[in-house]
C-alpha cells in the first residue's frame, strides 16, 4: 500500500485526447507534477507530450509506470479495464475514465483488485462535483422534499445528430456495446443515484438508432436510449439520454419529486436550484450564507462569479489526491461507483433486448454481477 507524502504527486496521462487534456489541467491545477504521457503508439506519445506540455513521452505503460505516483486513464472505453488492470497490479493509484469496463464482469475485477492493492481508484462522475448538485443532495436527504414519489433526468446533446457526423466511440470493438448510455447515461444515473440517496432497482428501456450507418461503416451502438426506473423506495421515473437532439449541448437535467416539494438541478445553469412547493417556487443560489456545509466547501470563487465543467474536474481531482495523502472526501467516486455505472449500463442494453424490465435490486455488490448478465 503506498504511503502518504507531502511531496508532489507525479502523474502519468494514458491518452491524448480531449479528456487527456482536461485531466492534465485538473492535475496541475491540484499542484501535482505531469511527468509522463502515454499514446497508441510511440509517435503519438511525442504529439502529445508536445501538444500537454510534459517533458517524457512513455514509449510502454511499464515506462510510464516507472515514473508516476498516479495514472490517470484516458483512452478509448475498450482498452479502459487493461489500461487500470495493469496499474493496479503495479500498486498505484489510478483514475480511470468511465466507462470503467466495457462489461460488468471486468469492472468487478477491478474493484476487487484495487481493493486488494489498497490505493485510490476514483471514476470521473464530475458532476458530483457542483456545490449545488451538493446541495440539491442535502435537500433530498434532509427531508427537504420528503418522501421520494417522482424522478426526471435527461442528459441531451447533438454532436451526432447528423449522418456524416462519427466518432472511434461508433465502432463497438473500441468503444463498447453502449455509446450513448455508456458515455453520457452513466453520468445521469450516477448524479440520480448520489442525489437521490437511492438506487434504481428496475429498469425498462428502449433504444434508438438515428443512421444505419456512419462514415461509411454500419451502426450498432445506440444514437438515444430512455428508460421507466423504479427506485428502492417505490418512486418511479424517467431518463432520457440522447447525443441526436438538435440544439443540446450538454443539457444534463435531473428533477426530484417529493411529498414536500421538488428539487430540479440544471448542468448547464449550475449556479442554482430551482426549489418546487405547493404554495410557491423558489430559486435557490449558490451563496455561502444559504448553502450546506459540502457545497460551500467545493465553492472556490464567491457568489456572482460563474463556476463550472471545469471547477467540477479539478474538484474531483484535488479530492482525489486528498485520499491518496489519506483523507477522505466525501462523496469521491471510486471504481465500485465506476461498477454501479457498468450494472446499470448492462441492465439498459439487456432490457432493450429483451423488451422486458430487468430487475437490478439484488445487484448489490461484486458477487451479484452475474444475475444481470
Amino acid at each position: 500500500m503506498n504511503q502518504p507524502t507531502t511531496q508532489p504527486l507525479k502523474v502519468g496521462i494514458i491518452g491524448g485526447g480531449f479528456m487527456a487534456r482536461t485531466h492534465t489541467r485538473a492535475a496541475r491545477a491540484a499542484g501535482a507534477q505531469v511527468v509522463s504521457v502515454l499514446s497508441s503508439r510511440p509517435e503519438r506519445s511525442v504529439a502529445a507530450a508536445a501538444a500537454l506540455g510534459i517533458d517524457h513521452a512513455a514509449a510502454t505503460l511499464d515506462e510510464l509506470l516507472e515514473r508516476v505516483d498516479v495514472v490517470h486513464v484516458c483512452s478509448p472505453n475498450a482498452t479502459h479495464a487493461g489500461h487500470a488492470r495493469a496499474v493496479l497490479e503495479a500498486g498505484k493509484h489510478v483514475v480511470c475514465e468511465k466507462p470503467l469496463a466495457i462489461a460488468p464482469e471486468e469492472a468487478a475485477e477491478l474493484v476487487d483488485l484495487a481493493s486488494r492493492a489498497g490505493v485510490t481508484a476514483a471514476v470521473p462522475f464530475i458532476y458530483r462535483f457542483h456545490p449545488m448538485a451538493r446541495q440539491a443532495r442535502h435537500e433530498a436527504a434532509g427531508g427537504g422534499i420528503g418522501r421520494l414519489l417522482t424522478v426526471r433526468g435527461d442528459y441531451l446533446q447533438d454532436w451526432m445528430l447528423l449522418e456524416r457526423d462519427s466518432d472511434w466511440r461508433v465502432d463497438p470493438t473500441v468503444g463498447g456495446p453502449s455509446r450513448a448510455f455508456a458515455d453520457v447515461g452513466s453520468h445521469l444515473v450516477d448524479l440520480l443515484e448520489f442525489v437521490a440517496g437511492e438506487r434504481i432497482m428496475k429498469v425498462n428501456a428502449r433504444l434508438g438508432i438515428a443512421h444505419p450507418t456512419r462514415g461509411g461503416r454500419p451502426v450498432q451502438t445506440e444514437d438515444a436510449a430512455v428508460c421507466i426506473v423504479e427506485m428502492e423506495g417505490g418512486a418511479i421515473g424517467s431518463l432520457m439520454v440522447s447525443q441526436v437532439n438538435a440544439g443540446r449541448k450538454n443539457a444534463l437535467t435531473l428533477e426530484l419529486g417529493g411529498t414536500n416539494g421538488s428539487v430540479v438541478f440544471d448542468q448547464e445553469h449550475p449556479d442554482e436550484l430551482w426549489l418546487g412547493g405547493r404554495n410557491g417556487s423558489t430559486t435557490l443560489s449558490r451563496d455561502a450564507p444559504s448553502n450546506v456545509e459540502d457545497a460551500v466547501r467545493l465553492s472556490v470563487v464567491p457568489a456572482g462569479h460563474p463556476m463550472g465543467y471545469l471547477d467540477a474536474f479539478n474538484a474531483f481531482v484535488l479530492d482525489t489526491y486528498a485520499a491518496i495523502a489519506g483523507g477522505a472526501p466525501a462523496g469521491l467516486p471510486t471504481f465500485a461507483d465506476g461498477l454501479r455505472a457498468a450494472i446499470l449500463t448492462s441492465a439498459v442494453l439487456e432490457s432493450s433486448r429483451s423488451n422486458s424490465w430487468v430487475d437490478v435490486s439484488t445487484v448489490s455488490d461484486r458477487a451479484d454481477v452475474q444475475h444481470i448478465l
